[in-house]
């Protein structure tokens, strides 16, 4: 499980320097700035919660419960920055009702991992 959650974050991490690298070096001729700033808000959050992803997969190692929590910051990395995505790439301004759902389940991933991190995690909960 932590192997999967360490390969996650990495492809995570990953994706999000490739989309920065595109949007810093092949977007800025066809979009305007705030369609730009959007982008550039949605890779953050990929990287920042692809870390939090890492985050987990090292504690749970170290027999914490995070699974939960990685899998919160997963959703929310599909839900917010995908929704970010798809409103600058194909101008779908109704995903913009999804983007808080993927703030709160980024929100409910940091919560968990507060309150669960520091809890040895056992054979039925992860």
């Amino acid at each position: 499980m932590h192997g999967a959650q360490t390969r996650l974050a990495a492809l995570l991490a990953g994706l999000a320097v490739a989309l920065g690298a595109f949007g810093a070096h092949a977007m800025a001729d066809h979009y305007d700035a705030r369609a730009l700033q959007t982008f550039e808000i949605a890779v953050r959050y990929q990287m920042y919660h692809a870390l939090a992803v890492g985050l987990c997969a090292v504690l749970g190692v170290h027999g914490r419960r995070t699974g939960k929590a990685a899998t919160c910051f997963v959703l929310g990395i599909a839900l917010f920055c995908g929704s970010l995505y798809g409103i600058v790439f194909f101008e779908a301004r109704w995903l913009g009702a999804v983007t808080p759902l993927g703030g709160l389940s980024f929100l409910a991933g940091w919560l968990l991992l507060a309150t669960g991190a520091h809890k040895p995690a056992d054979a039925t909960a992860t």
